[in-house]
């Protein structure tokens, strides 16, 4: 990540919001990271009709990621303009994209949603934020301010609550499980699609990594390692019916191809760590659309929990401007 790992010597707290401001992408990348959150936040709800209609995650998302691959494939290639040293070179970046950010962050998320509602799902898998914290640190020496750590604890503090442990009500521990996975694959979604230094532009590496998904979930599901089930009724949602193939369509395009394509451009415009930040907007339209599908929305306990993981994030990036490195710029 070319912006989190140049500048090694501790940030002031008003330089880093200057520069950011002063920045040339910023706006741009800002307005790329709003409707990527919006176009990622469409898919629980859309996919849960499916996955109540008989449709496996593994056949949704396996779908999903191949319709996203098939329409971002044309713009992949003509990013590249011939330059396929640069594919070549960075094949190991793209595997790992497709492998991380697409088939487990996908898969675990919608394994997630078959066992809990849509909102706690993504709550959980939105405290990825905690995670590219802690492995900028270890990783690149960026060691976190008090601030990061009083936020990162907030947000664990949320996410018990999200749970609902004290008010003995049921837990999935199944989808706890899942839900924290695709947290690791999220995780890894914003640390690679922020790193400029492989060169590939952002619809490269969208639609290579959607590529990888698909052949990687396609492998799974012919060796019998992923379930694989679908069905041709109508995907219920609360107060209407589609044909099955409407939803497909919308995941693949919107919540894949588009969503991946602009949240990577978005990435490489403001760093891993602000891109995560911005895109916990994808929590609140996830919460809009479920309502509006589903007619799902978390209990009043449920809801706080939420307002302190996204309080608790806010805490992480805002630790973040005081940021100190390992390594001391030269004299």
């Amino acid at each position: 990540m070319t912006r989190d790992s140049t500048a090694r010597s501790t940030v002031a707290p008003g330089a880093a919001s200057a520069a950011a401001s002063a920045h040339p992408g910023l706006g741009p990348g800002l307005l790329l990271a709003l409707v990527s959150a919006l176009a990622f936040g469409t898919a629980g709800a859309v996919a849960r009709g499916l996955l109540d209609s008989g449709w496996s995650p593994g056949a949704t998302v396996l779908v999903r990621v191949s319709i996203g691959a098939l329409a971002v494939l044309p713009f992949g290639v003509h990013a590249l303009r011939g330059r396929w040293v640069l594919l070549r070179r960075s094949a190991g970046v793209v595997v790992l994209y497709g492998a991380l950010a697409v088939a487990v962050a996908q898969f675990c998320y919608f394994s997630a949603v078959q066992h809990m509602q849509v909102a706690p799902a993504l709550l959980v898998e939105y405290a990825a934020p905690v995670v590219v914290v802690g492995w900028m640190w270890w990783r690149r020496g960026e060691k976190p301010s008090a601030l990061t750590l009083a936020g990162a604890a907030v947000a664990v503090a949320g996410l018990v609550l999200v749970l609902d442990l004290f008010s003995g009500a049921e837990v999935s521990v199944v989808g706890m499980a899942w839900a924290l996975a695709a947290m690791v694959g999220l995780a890894g979604y914003f640390v690679i699609s922020a790193d400029e230094r492989n060169g590939l532009p952002p619809m490269a590496l969208a639609s290579g990594g959607l590529v990888v998904g698909a052949v990687l979930l396609g492998l799974l599901g012919l060796t019998g390692l992923m379930p694989m089930s679908a069905s041709t009724a109508d995907a219920q949602y609360a107060t209407f019916a589609v044909a099955w193939w409407v939803p497909l369509v919308v995941l693949g395009l919107v919540s894949a191809g588009f969503a991946y394509g602009t949240g990577i451009a978005a990435s490489r415009r403001l760093g891993s760590r602000l891109a995560s930040f911005v895109a916990l907007l994808e929590v609140l339209a996830a919460v809009g659309f479920s309502w509006w599908l589903l007619a799902e929305l978390p209990g009043a306990v449920q809801l706080a929990g939420g307002a302190l993981v996204l309080l608790g994030v806010v805490g992480v990036r805002a630790g973040e401007r005081r940021v100190v490195r390992r390594e001391p710029l030269p004299a």
